[in-house]
C-alpha cells in the first residue's frame, strides 16, 4: 500500500488595492475645518492650500471663499482680498443669495478711503445680522439659546461701534454733517437694544458724551463700561479685547480718572507685559499725575511728583525699547514717548536704577490697591 500524499491547500492571493483605490478624498467638511485651524495656528500658506482644494471641488463654497479672502487679506494680498469678497455679495452673479455679513464687514475695513461705501457695507452687514438675530429668537421657544447668539450679538455691536467710529473721524467731512451727532446716538441706542450692557457700546457712548462736552454723561457711561468686568481676573475670557480696554483707558485719562485707569492697565500688564501702548500709557497717566502733583503742593495719593515723575519715566523707557524691537507701527506714539523722556530729563528726573524693578511700577500698584482696599469700587464722582 502506497504512501498517502499530503494535500496541500493552494493559497489564494489575497486581493490589494492600491492606495489611489482604497482611500477616499477628504470631505468638504473635514478640508474645511482643518484650513480653519491652520488659520488660527497663522499657518495661512499651508491653509490657502486647503482652501483651494474646496475650491476646485466647489467653486462657489462660501464658507471656502471666506476663508481665501482672509488668508488673502492676512499674506498681504489685499486686492485679490477685496474681489474675493466682492463676489461674495451682490450685486456679482456668483454672490449667494444669502450673503455672509463677514464679507460685508471685510469690506467696510478695505474701503476705509471711502467713508460711504464703508458705512454701507457696515450697514449691509448689520443687516444681515439682524435677521439671523431674529431667526435666532423665534427658535428659542423650541431649540433653546444658540450657542453662536452672544457672538452674533457681540459682531453686531462691533460693526455698529466701527459706523460710530467713520462719523465722529474727523479726517473724513461725516463729522461735520448736521446729522453726525443723531446718526451717533441712533447706532449706539441700537447697539445697546442688541446687548445691553456692551463695554464696548458704553465706552463708545462716552466718547460721544466728551465729544457734546458732556463730561458728567461721560464718567457715568465708563462706569458702566467698566463694572461688569472689572472684578475679573487677568486671564478671563469674559474681559473685552485689550484694545477696547486700551479705549477705555484713554477716556480715563482725558478726564483725569487716574486710579481706575491705573487698575485697567494692571490687568493688562498682568495678561500681557509686551503690550507697547499699555506701557505708552501707564508712563503717560504717572506724567500726567506728577504733573497734578506739581501744581498742586507737590504731592498726589502720597506720592511726591518726583516719585511719579519717575514711575513714569520708567513706563516710557520700557515704552520705547519694546517699541524699537518690535518695530511696533505707530510712529506718533514713539515720537510722544521721546518728547515726555525728554521733558522728564529736563526736571532731572531720572529712571530708576538697574537693581531695582524696570518700571514695573510695583510699589505704585501696591498703593493703588490699598487706596481701594476700604472702598472697592473706585470713586468716579
Amino acid at each position: 500500500m502506497g504512501r498517502a500524499r499530503t494535500k496541500t491547500k493552494k493559497v489564494k492571493p489575497v486581493a490589494t488595492k492600491t492606495i489611489a483605490e482604497d482611500s477616499e478624498p477628504p470631505s468638504i467638511p473635514a478640508l474645511l475645518e482643518k484650513a480653519q485651524s491652520l488659520i488660527v495656528q497663522c499657518d495661512y500658506d499651508l491653509a490657502k492650500l486647503f482652501v483651494q482644494r474646496v475650491i476646485e471641488r466647489e467653486p462657489t463654497n462660501v464658507e471656502g471663499k471666506e476663508m481665501l479672502g482672509v488668508v488673502q487679506l492676512e499674506t498681504g494680498d489685499i486686492e485679490a482680498a477685496k474681489q474675493t469678497f466682492l463676489s461674495l455679495v451682490p450685486p456679482h452673479p456668483e454672490a449667494p443669495s444669502s450673503p455672509p455679513p463677514s464679507a460685508h464687514l471685510y469690506l467696510a475695513q478695505l474701503n476705509d478711503d471711502d467713508p460711504h461705501m464703508a458705512l454701507q457695507h457696515y450697514q449691509a452687514g448689520v443687516d444681515i445680522m439682524n435677521s439671523q438675530l431674529k431667526g435666532k429668537e423665534r427658535a428659542v421657544d423650541t431649540v433653546g439659546v444658540p450657542e453662536d447668539e452672544a457672538a452674533l450679538r457681540q459682531n453686531t455691536v462691533r460693526a455698529l461701534i466701527a459706523m460710530v467710529e467713520i462719523w465722529m473721524d474727523p479726517s473724513y467731512d461725516l463729522c461735520f454733517d448736521p446729522v453726525a451727532e443723531k446718526t451717533c446716538e441712533d447706532l449706539l441706542n441700537l447697539a445697546l437694544q442688541i446687548d445691553p450692557g456692551n463695554s464696548e457700546a458704553f465706552t463708545s457712548l462716552a466718547s460721544v458724551r466728551l465729544s457734546q462736552q458732556r463730561p458728567g454723561d461721560a464718567k457715568q457711561c465708563l462706569e458702566q463700561a467698566w463694572t461688569s468686568w472689572k472684578d475679573l481676573e487677568a486671564d478671563d475670557s469674559r474681559l473685552p479685547p485689550i484694545p477696547t480696554r486700551l479705549a477705555l483707558v484713554k477716556l480715563f485719562l482725558e478726564l483725569s480718572l487716574y486710579t481706575p485707569a491705573l487698575l485697567v492697565l494692571q490687568g493688562i500688564m498682568a495678561f500681557d507685559d509686551q503690550e507697547v501702548e499699555a506701557w505708552y500709557l501707564e508712563g503717560w497717566c504717572f506724567f500726567l499725575m506728577a504733573e497734578q502733583a506739581k501744581e498742586n503742593g507737590g504731592t498726589l495719593d502720597e506720592l511726591t511728583w518726583q516719585e511719579l515723575g519717575r514711575d513714569a519715566r520708567d513706563c516710557l523707557e520700557t515704552c520705547q525699547t519694546l517699541h524699537i524691537d518690535q518695530e511696533h507701527p505707530d510712529r506718533p506714539m514713539l515720537e510722544h514717548v521721546q518728547e515726555l523722556i525728554s521733558k522728564l530729563e529736563a526736571l532731572g528726573i531720572q529712571p530708576s536704577p538697574d537693581d531695582a524693578d524696570e518700571g514695573d511700577g510695583g510699589d505704585d500698584w501696591e498703593d493703588v490697591e490699598r487706596s481701594d482696599d476700604e472702598d472697592e469700587d473706585v470713586d468716579m464722582a
